[in-house]
């Protein structure tokens, strides 16, 4: 422009004319320009137009409590995009169900919303405008929990979001969405776990998490996204043009007009309480209200019944405790003992019977009152020594009754240092010459006591053992069987630890390795239990074998052993060293669980593993004893696919029968032919034709408990090639085994 004056020659004051009558110019042109066509035709010329939409998504739509009539933020853009536009819109809620099956109905000209264009019920397509707003969709959880990916995610919608939901589905594929009539529906699945989360516009959830009884949702923000808000029609010529009318005036709506609306809607407090919000948000106020009035009525009635009590309880204590010691008296001691033992069953327990075998003279030569004292003192310093758990009761005269709980080999010491020492010098520490003697009679308790309680009974065993003292002229404690009580005291020790013992890793699977006899190569192994007791230490196998056995707890164990192989199956299959592993499985299992096969069969497939890999051992004594049970779970076993092998072969007498009976996959030959004495050429026959008859009948052989070079010679001149023994290898930690293999 400079250089056009300066070649016409135009001075410095007239091209500053020039260059304002240009700019008013300009900016004419722009208003003309910015005018909508339709807007200005539109004066002579209103079209009316009916636009269908939801009414159950405050505050984009629902309806005004006081007018009735649709209001909302997608109601105000629409209205003021077709008036830019050149018409007249009226609102109408939609009475079908989705927004597809509306699409058919010609009562509306357009519907809103519109994510993106989609069919409608009948088919047929549609046509939607430019974008009115942009609407966030957002994620809401119980508990704050944090949902999946949104293309791996289990999410619920209204049904009348139908619409919406196809385009959510297309913007991300894998989403498997699940629709509602109602948000109560909706919120119900959600803390049902039968959804992961539910989706929803974020101004719809600015509403609706106002209720009080949803306070436990909460929003995601991080899993938000948007989604457009679009009006739409049929796809024909008529719904283009007015689509294509429409879209003029929505692109003349300002963004702050919509911001403006937007805020408007959202600013305001729309949520209106009902009475189950009252009674939710108030209901504690409310109960107490009432609980208020119902103590006092109920203070008022204790009183009139206080004194009742207090006379009854009176009466009670003469029964149920001794006047003159406060302890208990016979019948409530057999009271609380039941219920101590019901309440305790993995408890140890002894009962004691307790007796002063010179009583009497002190009677005689002290005074009534001097042995009254006595059993006072007795009375205290017991009751001073014992817990919660343990009971105390005077039978008669000068004898006594204790249940006590056991927690140590040193507890007995205790008592003696702490209640018996200072009885017995109750009078010589007051400077007279009598020194008491005291009798005591103990009984273990067994697991049969806690189940069949009989108090008198258990007393009466102790009695005897207190007589034998009498008799013999003897005091300190004599146990009614001391066989009886080391064995009751590990049996009790091992029931009671079993859980923790699982929990602590006390108990460890060992493997001992299965071998090839012509390679030398590892072919497979066997797993064993071993329990490190805290206090006992290493315990013998056939101790807490039998113990959980007599127990029924070794399916607890059992669980436990089975689990533990196939977790050190599969991470042996992870480092490539693929391996077949024998469990035990015995007839007390199936008195558990008599559907075995279908839980080897799940933790096979929990563990990634091949049923081929886990070979179930069952002794032969448990096909004898429970011959139809075993006999069907091998068969449905082997039809999964899992190897079955008979245990301990040739250790009973029916081995030639069960073999007629039932068909395993691999016979475990006991070598207890050669190890008892006897004819090594019988012993060469029976074996070398026992051999013959499993291969015969289709069935592989393992030799067990192969001690010596001559034994694996001698049985692989026979014919068998695998073994299992300490002359290969003893049973070792998982460690052990992994190095045995190559691994770590």
């Amino acid at each position: 422009m400079r250089d056009i004056c300066k070649i016409l020659g135009f001075s410095k004051l007239y091209k500053k004319y020039i260059m304002c009558l240009i700019a008013i110019i300009t900016v004419f042109t722009v208003m003309l320009t910015s005018v909508s066509p339709f807007r200005v035709c539109a004066d002579g010329n209103i079209r009316k137009i009916t636009v269908g939409v939801p009414a159950d998504r405050c505050p984009i739509f629902y309806c005004d409590k006081e007018t009735g009539e649709v209001v909302g933020i997608g109601v105000d853009l629409m209205r003021i995009a077709s008036e830019e536009a050149g018409f007249d819109a009226s609102f109408k809620v939609i009475g079908e169900s989705t927004l597809k099956e509306a699409l058919d109905n010609d009562e509306y000209d357009v519907l809103l919303p519109f994510g993106s264009p989609i069919s409608s019920a009948s088919g047929s397509s549609t046509v939607v405008s430019d974008n009115l707003f942009q609407t966030p969709f957002t994620l809401v959880t119980v508990n704050n929990r944090k949902p999946p990916q949104l293309n791996e995610l289990k999410v619920g919608m209204l049904s009348s979001l139908s619409g919406g939901a196809d385009t959510v589905s297309q913007l991300y594929p894998g989403i498997e969405i699940k629709f509602f009539e109602t948000m109560d529906e909706s919120v119900k699945a959600l803390r049902r776990k039968e959804v992961d989360a539910l989706l929803h516009n974020s101004y719809v959830w600015s509403y609706v998490l106002q209720k009080p009884s949803y306070s436990d949702l909460t929003v995601q923000p991080s899993n938000m996204f948007s989604m457009d808000f679009r009006a739409g029609t049929k796809d024909t010529p008529e719904g283009r043009k007015l689509i294509a009318q429409l879209d003029k005036g929505i692109s003349a709506l300002p963004d702050t007009q919509r911001q403006a609306v937007i805020l408007d809607y959202t600013g305001r407090r729309l949520y209106q309480y009902d009475v189950y919000d009252y009674l939710y948000e108030y209901g504690v106020v409310i109960l107490l209200f009432f609980l208020l009035i119902a103590s006092f009525v109920t203070i008022v009635i204790l009183k009139a019944r206080t004194f009742r009590f207090d006379q009854e309880e009176k009466m009670r204590r003469v029964m149920d405790y001794d006047q003159l010691t406060g302890v208990l008296s016979l019948k409530s001691f057999r009271s609380r003992v039941e219920e101590l033992l019901r309440s305790n069953p993995d408890v140890p327990y002894v009962i004691s019977y307790n007796n002063i075998q010179n009583f009497k003279y002190i009677n005689d030569s002290l005074g009534m009152k001097a042995g009254d004292e006595l059993l006072c003192f007795w009375a205290k310093k017991s009751m001073e020594n014992m817990s919660d758990i343990d009971a105390f009761c005077r039978l008669e005269a000068d004898h006594f009754a204790t249940l006590r709980h056991l927690e140590g080999d040193g507890q007995l010491s205790e008592d003696v240092k702490k209640v018996f020492e200072p009885v017995k010098n109750y009078f010589t520490d007051q400077g007279r010459e009598i020194h008491i003697r005291i009798s005591t009679g103990i009984y273990a308790l067994t697991p049969e006591d806690h189940k069949d309680v009989n108090v008198d009974q258990m007393i009466d065993y102790a009695r005897v053992a207190e007589k034998k003292l009498r008799d013999g002229h003897k005091d300190g404690f004599e146990f009614y069987n001391t066989e009886q009580w080391s064995l009751g005291k590990l049996f009790a020790e091992v029931t009671g630890r079993l859980p923790a013992a699982l929990r602590s890793g006390e108990i460890m699977v060992w493997y001992q390795p299965q071998v090839n006899y012509e390679t030398g190569e590892i072919t497979g192994a066997e797993a064993l239990c071993r329990w490190k007791h805290t206090t006992r230490g290493w315990i013998s196998p056939g101790k807490f074998v039998s113990a959980l056995e007599e127990a029924g707890l070794i399916y607890d164990l059992d669980c436990f052993v089975w689990e533990k192989v196939c977790c050190d199956l599969q991470r042996w299959n992870r480092e490539g060293k693929r391996m077949t592993v024998s469990v035990n499985l015995s007839r007390a299992d199936l008195a558990k669980n008599n559907n075995v096969p279908d839980f080897f069969l799940k933790l096979i497939e929990k563990y990634d593993l091949t049923p081929d890999q886990l070979h179930i051992e069952i002794t032969e004594t448990a096909y004898v004893e429970s011959p139809e049970l075993l006999i069907s779970t091998t068969q449905k076993l082997r039809k999964y696919g899992f190897k079955v092998e008979m245990d301990d072969f040739g250790s009973g007498y029916s081995s030639l029968n069960m073999l007629k009976e039932v068909q395993v996959d691999r016979i475990k030959l006991d070598m207890y032919f050669l190890t008892e004495t006897g004819d090594t050429e019988k012993s060469r026959v029976i074996i070398s034709h026992i051999i013959k008859m499993t291969r015969a009948l289709g069935m592989d052989i393992i030799a067990e408990g192969v001690e010596k070079e001559e034994q694996a010679r001698f049985i692989y001149e026979l014919g068998c090639c695998s073994m299992q023994g300490y002359y290969y290898h003893k049973p070792m930690p998982a460690e052990d085994f992994e190095h045995l293999l190559g691994m770590g």
